[in-house]
């Protein structure tokens, strides 16, 4: 089914930002808009915003002058409503607020025509309950497009219970020809992307409620060793902490206070004091001229090993032992695992291990007494990663520590050296987001492919949660939840039947058939 010809009218509910930003898109695509705000003089703002984004488009050399007047010639800033009944396409995007946008859509219904599509960019509210009191609820359906519209590429497609096929169809490639990257999802709390973010925020918080790290340190971690643009503190900052906490907490409640979306009681109290972040000037960092730039904490420089002794398969971290060629580093390898059960690095009495979301003191106690035993955290690629975590057992001595860490600058890394947190930071928040999209893909909310296109395009992650799971093992991420289960004794932690079934199965989440 192809997506709405060029010549048909589009109007846009709401000339804030999104709204805004969502008519720029369909003008640049072709079609003719009428944009509209309740707010008398806020059409004519929005449009003028508009025309301040296409002229920097024109400075940057992206498109020319004669396109940018083409492009806003197209929309139409509109002071009443009745004026969008011609639109074949009718997005809303006003407050999130679901009495207030059933009330706008039954307006809506009452003036445009029986076949025209009616659409809402609302994030989180359930499509089903906005078009429960419609006359025609089959043409309802969720564009959720992500700020900035005219940058983000991607658009969840969300369908409600009533929402026709056919419709979901033709919005789906209406936001192809957009020049956008739509998926389809099920209408469910946060559908795809801020349904299975949540982790990422989640553990981070709760590393630093347990005092494993500052936020700076964790930050920097999940940049270095995560491989993701921005970390969650300083992605907090940027959305706004007390956006980000009233998501998390509308989550929760939808999900009826499902412990794996509890929000974080530090988050709150840091929204309490009125730090939201960028736009207050602090929040878990500071801002401004004479704000010091986040500083994370970094082991100080220690002598690189004389032999390294790779015992077993490092599962994950594998490659570790290319970086030791490339380095230089003098290795041998056994497969008999005598100083530990799991492969490890060993130098002299000291043990490397990748976390298994374990405490680091547990497992220090299966060893032979002499041996000391330090976890590092899981790393997007070994080779890229620049900065590495650590973490040493209660038993461990800091010669040991520093011995760990000086492998790991002979490598030509930084080492964040943190408290002996379960799971560490980047192996806990990976293995939760991938538990997250498989509990979202069992549950019917979109396919596997879906899912991690969603998250690569709508934040940017390194790769889908999925993906990442298949190529480090499914059945590593399901000991590490299991692991991480075991130790707080939390339902939190509890781990997808999806992830089971596939363990079980030894099938990847993308294996065809």
């Amino acid at each position: 089914m192809g997506g709405l010809p060029k010549q048909t009218s589009v109007a846009v509910i709401g000339a804030g930002t999104m709204g805004s930003g969502i008519a720029q898109v369909a003008a640049t695509a072709g079609h003719k808009v009428c944009l509209y705000d309740a707010v008398p003089g806020a059409a004519q703002k929005g449009k003028e915003g508009i025309a301040r984004s296409l002229n920097r488009l024109v400075e940057k050399g992206r498109i020319d002058e004669q396109t940018s007047a083409v492009m806003l010639a197209r929309i139409s800033a509109v002071e009443d409503l009745a004026s969008c009944r011609s639109s074949s396409l009718i997005i809303e995007a006003i407050v999130e607020d679901l009495a207030a946008k059933r009330d706008l859509f039954g307006q809506i219904e009452g003036l445009c025509a029986d076949d025209a599509i009616l659409a809402t960019n609302t994030s989180s509210l359930s499509i089903t309950a906005i078009g429960a009191d419609l006359h025609r609820p089959h043409r309802l359906v969720g564009m959720h497009f992500f700020n900035p519209a005219p940058v983000m590429a991607l658009v969840e497609i969300v369908s409600g219970l009533a929402t026709g096929r056919d419709i979901a169809d033709t919005a789906y490639a209406t936001a192809e020809d957009w020049a956008k990257i739509p998926v389809h999802a099920k209408s469910t709390p946060g559908f795809i992307v801020n349904r299975v973010a949540r982790p990422f925020y989640a553990e981070g918080l709760r590393v630093y409620a347990e005092g494993g790290t500052d936020p700076a340190t964790i930050d920097s971690v999940m940049r270095g060793s995560g491989g993701f643009r921005m970390g969650p503190f300083e992605l907090m900052d940027l959305i706004g902490n007390d956006i980000n906490a009233a998501v998390t907490r509308s989550v929760w409640q939808a999900f009826h206070c499902d412990p794996r979306y509890t929000p974080s009681l530090a988050q709150e109290e840091l929204v309490a004091a009125g730090r939201y972040g960028r736009k207050s000037g602090a929040g878990w960092h500071a801002y401004g001229a004479d704000a010091p730039a986040p500083s994370a904490v970094t082991a100080a420089p220690a002598p690189a090993p004389n032999q390294v002794l790779v015992e077993g398969h490092l599962g994950p971290a594998e490659s570790l032992v290319t970086e030791l060629e490339r380095a230089g580093i003098p290795h041998a390898r056994t497969d008999s695992n005598e100083v530990d059960s799991a492969g490890a690095l060993v130098l002299d009495d000291t043990v490397l291990r990748l976390t298994d979301g374990r405490p680091a003191t547990e497992l220090a106690a299966e060893l032979d007494e002499g041996h000391k035993l330090v976890l590092f955290d899981l790393a997007f690629d070994y080779a890229r990663a620049d900065r590495i975590a650590v973490a040493a057992a209660d038993q461990t001595d800091p010669g040991a520590v520093a011995a760990a860490a000086g492998l790991f600058q002979a490598l030509d890394k930084d080492v964040s050296v943190i408290d002996d947190i379960p799971g560490m930071i980047v192996a806990r928040t990976v293995a939760m987001l991938a538990n997250e999209a498989a509990e979202a893909a069992y549950q019917g909310v979109a396919n596997p492919a879906a899912i991690d296109l969603a998250m690569v395009k709508g934040l940017n992650y390194p790769r889908g949660p999925l993906d990442w799971a298949d190529r480090v093992g499914i059945e590593w991420i399901c000991g590490l939840l299991s692991n991480l289960a075991t130790v707080y004794g939390e339902d939190r932690y509890r781990v997808s039947p999806m992830i089971r079934r596939k363990t079980w199965s030894r099938k990847g989440f993308h294996d065809d058939g």
